[in-house]
C-alpha cells in the first residue's frame, strides 16, 4: 500500500510535488491516523493492538492464555497459546505469510470470515503499525512443532523468516521497542495496562490474562504481576463496577443470546445513586460514544419498564410525567455485542453505526427484562419506585428553577437601575404578590426532593 502526499516545491506545483509513501512509511509519517495520538494513549495502544490479535484467536476458540510483560528496558512482550501466525509461503506477495502480516498494511486473517467471524482488528493494520512505530521488533511463532522467527527494524525485516528451534507448544510471541523519536511519552503505565487487560478478561470469560512488570521487584524477589480471569464474564464485570455503591437490588439482570445473527451479552444492576453508568463494547472495542447498540438498549429499557409499571397500575397516582432519563437513574450496565462487519464512525472506533444492531439489542433486552420483571415482582416494584422518585425529584427541581427565575425577575423589577418600561412589562407577567407558600400536599415527598430542596417553600403562578 502507498500513500500520496502533496508537498510544496519552491512555490511550484508539479509532478515533483507528489510524494509516494511506500509500505509502512505512511504510518511513520502520520502515526496519529492509525493509533490515535503519539502520547500516552497511542503508546499503550501499541500493546492493545498486539493483545487484540491474541483475543481474536480466543474468540475463534484457539487461545485461552495471554501473557503481557513490561520488560526492564521498557519494551513489551506479548505471548499467547493460539495457533501461531501462519509462516507458509504467500503466493501473491511472494514471501512468508508472517512477513506479510508484519509488514503490509491491511493484511491479516480479519478479512477472511473462515479465519475469524469477528475481530477487534477490523482494519488489519495492528501488527504492521506496531512494527512500523518500533525501532526493533522480534516475532516468534510456535507452530507445527517448530519455532520460527523474524526480526525487524523500523518495520523492515532484517532477514527472511527462519526456523530457530523445536517446541511442543503453539502460539505467537511478540516483543517490540517503541520508537522514542516518534512518541512523546515512552514509559508504560502499569495501571493503564492493567485496567484494559482486566476489562478484556471480563469481556471474554474463561480467558486468563497475566501482566508482569519486570521493572518492579517485590520484597520476596518476584516481579510485580497480576492475573485476570473471569468465569462469569459480564456478571462479574458489572459487580466490579458496582462494588463501591449501595445496591438497590442485589440481582444482576443478565442476558446472553443471539438475535438477527448478532451475539448479545448484557448485565444490568441498579444502585441507590442518581447517575447512569453504561459501558458499551463491540468486538471488545470500547465504544465510548455509544452507537446503535446503546440506543437499542435504552429504547427497550424505557419501553419495557414503562409497560410493566402501567400494567401493574403503579403509575395511577403519579402526577408527573416520567421521562426516559428517569428509568436510567442509578442504572449500571455493560453491553457487549459481536458484529461480523462493524461500521464505526472514524478510525478510532468509538461509535457503532450498524442499524441492524439496534433492533437486535432492542428485541433481546425487551424479552429478557420483561421476563425478569414478571418473575421478580418485589425487585420490579423497587425499580419502578425509584423511577417514580427520580421523576418526582426532577419535576421538583424544575419548579424550584422556575420559582428562582420568577423571584429574580421580581427583584430586578424593583431595582432602581431597571427602566420603568422593563419594570412595567415584568409586573404585567409576574408580580411578587403571586408568590405564596406552597401547601404541603402539593410538595413531592421528602426523599424525592432531598437533592433539590430549596431553603424556602414557594410556588409561582404563571
Amino acid at each position: 500500500m502507498s500513500e500520496e502526499q502533496i508537498t510544496p516545491n519552491n512555490g511550484a506545483y508539479s509532478a515533483d510535488s507528489i510524494q509516494v509513501l511506500e509500505g509502512l512509511e505512511a504510518v511513520r509519517k502520520r502515526p496519529a491516523m492509525y493509533i490515535g495520538d503519539i502520547s500516552v494513549k497511542g503508546l499503550h495502544h501499541l500493546v492493545y493492538e498486539i493483545v487484540d490479535n491474541s483475543i481474536d484467536e480466543a474468540l475463534a476458540g484457539y487461545c485461552d492464555h495471554i501473557e503481557v510483560t513490561i520488560n526492564e528496558d521498557n519494551s513489551i512482550t506479548v505471548q499467547d497459546n493460539g495457533r501461531g501466525i501462519p509462516v507458509d509461503y504467500h503466493e501473491k506477495e511472494k514471501k512468508s505469510a508472517l512477513e506479510v502480516a508484519m509488514t503490509v498494511l491491511h493484511a491479516g486473517g480479519k478479512f477472511d470470515k473462515g479465519s475469524y467471524k469477528v475481530s477487534g482488528g477490523l482494519h488489519g493494520v495492528g501488527m504492521s503499525c506496531v512494527n512500523a512505530l518500533s525501532t526493533h521488533m522480534i516475532t516468534q511463532v510456535f507452530r507445527d512443532g517448530k519455532i520460527y522467527q523474524q526480526e525487524y527494524e523500523i518495520g523492515k525485516p532484517l532477514y527472511a523468516v527462519k526456523e530457530v528451534g523445536t517446541t511442543t507448544e503453539t502460539g505467537t510471541r511478540q516483543q517490540f521497542w517503541p520508537d522514542t523519536t516518534i512518541f512523546t511519552e515512552t514509559v508504560y503505565d502499569y495501571k493503564i495496562l492493567a485496567s484494559r487487560l482486566r476489562e478484556l478478561a471480563y469481556l471474554n470469560a474463561g480467558i486468563r490474562i497475566s501482566l508482569t512488570d519486570r521493572r518492579v521487584v517485590n520484597e520476596d524477589g518476584s516481579f510485580k504481576s497480576e492475573n485476570f480471569y473471569s468465569e462469569e464474564g459480564l456478571r462479574e464485570f458489572v459487580r466490579f463496577i458496582e462494588s463501591s455503591r449501595e445496591h438497590l437490588i442485589n440481582d444482576v439482570i443478565y442476558l446472553n443470546t443471539e438475535k438477527q445473527g448478532v451475539p448479545i451479552e448484557i448485565a444490568i444492576m441498579y444502585n441507590t445513586g442518581f447517575s447512569e453508568n453504561v459501558h458499551s463494547y463491540v468486538n471488545n472495542i470500547n465504544t465510548i460514544e455509544g452507537g446503535t447498540h446503546l440506543s437499542g438498549f435504552r429504547r427497550a429499557l424505557t419501553r419495557t419498564l414503562k409497560k410493566y409499571a402501567e400494567d401493574s397500575k403503579m403509575l395511577e397516582k403519579v402526577k408527573v410525567e416520567i421521562a426516559g432519563d428517569d428509568f436510567r437513574e442509578g442504572l449500571t450496565a455493560v453491553i457487549s455485542v459481536k458484529v461480523a462487519e462493524p461500521q464505526f464512525e472514524g478510525q478510532t472506533k468509538t461509535k457503532l453505526g450498524n442499524s441492524e444492531v439496534m433492533g437486535a439489542v432492542d428485541q433481546a433486552v425487551g424479552e429478557v427484562l420483561s421476563y425478569y420483571l414478571e418473575e421478580h415482582p418485589k425487585e420490579a416494584k423497587t425499580i419502578v419506585d425509584k423511577v417514580i422518585l427520580a421523576a418526582t425529584a426532577r419535576h421538583a427541581h424544575v419548579r424550584h428553577v422556575k420559582w428562582y427565575s420568577a423571584n429574580r425577575r421580581c427583584r430586578e423589577a424593583d431595582s432602581p437601575v431597571s427602566s420603568p418600561t422593563v419594570r412595567t412589562k415584568i409586573r404585567k407577567n409576574v408580580s411578587c404578590s403571586s408568590l405564596r407558600e406552597t401547601p404541603p400536599e402539593v410538595l413531592p415527598n421528602k426523599g424525592a426532593t432531598e437533592c433539590f430542596k430549596p431553603s424556602f417553600r414557594c410556588a409561582v403562578r404563571f
